[in-house]
């Protein structure tokens, strides 16, 4: 691919993109989103006439050199950069992006899409393995062999080396760089050098490929990479794999017209702002409080065994006292919950005996709207619920400050 031949295209999430609206967004990189979608459909977007509409997922889709950036947005402000820095600040507080990680200090974050970002920081941590040293393991080989050593196999022997005396058909144990972990990241590398679309990484992804040894080739699933145990000398391997992960399972190759690949990268909203404020309260709550993620209890159980479970997004219990929290990434209008919405706190509240429930939304300031649920028996409002709005920030270079607000926010409403 010629890097530089590429076209970005940077959209939000919930909006649309038609033909004619843009001139990089051409009938052919319709048609390959159309195959893509096929018939079973995506998570990412629907079809409309004449273009595609994104749902709530934020991330990246590549078209051949054509790279559709959707970021979040819950206001009017058409910032990019902004919105930009912030979907990429969360990605590094829920550990989906381990920038600091790589080694690489002076890393330059001067990408133009989250894609490039992803790639760059792979790239870095390719650096530093070959800069350690590629881990060896232990593996049966078969094959033909100028020395007996191992097992022979006679009947491929025979069937071989009739003529070619001087080998010995084999099977035996070696010690080499050809293994699981480096098949992947060698797989990764290729993937990488076809998809780049940036000139400042095409050099260093040569260098790499110049450098790495060449491997058999892997058919890489999601079983290979859950199989896959990490231990100290494997350990720094850990990220580089998780975004080989990210790109080898999400790359759709178009194998009917051989071009207009698609590459999609793409991170849902509403699970991202879940989990981000979770790990906002796990980095920043005092000890008494015991911050746990989604715990599952069974709601519903069939005459089959067939269950039904409850999980709300984040439990906090101090003491005897149990308080949830339930995200949500959507702009709440007015202060009005939809009835969804009011139907599941109360479900939390009464399931959970919780002595404070509340949904947590984003919003352009800090905005709280205090409420209670009846109790039926003796119309009492004796179960305290809020609607809790957190600001975003506006200065997106320091989000740890944002997340410490949003942990102080949260914990003075349980307080009160």
């Amino acid at each position: 691919m010629n890097a530089k031949g590429k076209h970005i295209i940077t959209t939000y999430e919930h909006q649309r993109i038609k033909l004619g609206e843009t001139k990089d967004f051409e009938k052919k990189h319709l048609l390959a989103l159309q195959r893509y979608f096929g018939e079973k459909g995506t998570r990412f977007f629907s079809l409309i006439h004449n273009g595609v509409k994104f749902n709530q997922f934020v991330g990246v889709i590549q078209v051949d050199s054509l790279v559709i950036e959707v970021l979040p947005k819950t206001d009017q402000t058409n910032d990019e950069c902004h919105w930009r820095k912030l979907l990429i600040g969360m990605l590094r507080a829920v550990k989906s992006l381990n920038v600091h990680d790589t080694g690489s200090s002076d890393l330059k974050l001067k990408s133009n899409s989250i894609l490039d970002l992803y790639l760059e920081v792979f790239i870095a941590e390719v650096e530093q393995l070959l800069h350690k040293g590629l881990i060896k393991q232990y593996r049966r080989r078969e094959g033909n062999s100028l020395a007996l050593k191992g097992k022979i196999i006679f009947t491929k022997h025979i069937q071989q080396n009739l003529i070619h005396q001087e080998q010995f058909y084999v099977n035996h144990q070696t010690y080499d760089r050809e293994n699981t972990f480096n098949q992947i990241i060698y797989k990764a590398l290729l993937l990488v050098r076809s998809i780049n679309t940036s000139p400042s990484l095409q050099s260093r992804i040569g260098t790499l490929l110049l450098y790495f040894p060449e491997m058999n080739d892997l058919s890489v699933t999601e079983e290979t990479f859950s199989r896959l145990q990490f231990n100290r000398k494997t350990e720094p391997y850990r990220e580089a794999i998780n975004i080989a992960r990210l790109l080898l399972l999400n790359y759709h190759p178009d194998v009917n017209r051989g071009n207009n690949h698609v590459m999609t990268l793409m991170f849902d909203m509403n699970s991202l702002w879940e989990s981000f404020v979770l790990h906002s309260l796990k980095k920043f709550a005092p000890d008494q409080y015991q911050i746990k993620g989604k715990i599952k209890k069974t709601f519903w159980e069939a005459d089959t065994s067939l269950k039904v479970g409850m999980e709300p997004d984040i439990v906090i219990e101090r003491e005897d006292q149990t308080f949830i929290l339930d995200t949500k990434w959507k702009v709440l209008n007015g202060s009005r919950p939809s009835d969804d919405d009011l139907k599941q706190m109360y479900v939390y509240t009464k399931y959970f005996d919780s002595c404070y429930t509340a949904m947590v939304y984003p919003y352009d300031s800090i905005d709280t709207i205090k409420g209670a649920f009846w109790n039926e028996s003796d119309k009492t409002k004796n179960y305290p619920c809020s609607l809790v709005k957190l600001r975003l920030p506006l200065n997106t270079s320091n989000l740890g400050a944002w997340q410490r607000d949003i942990c102080t926010e949260l914990l003075m409403h349980i307080r009160s």
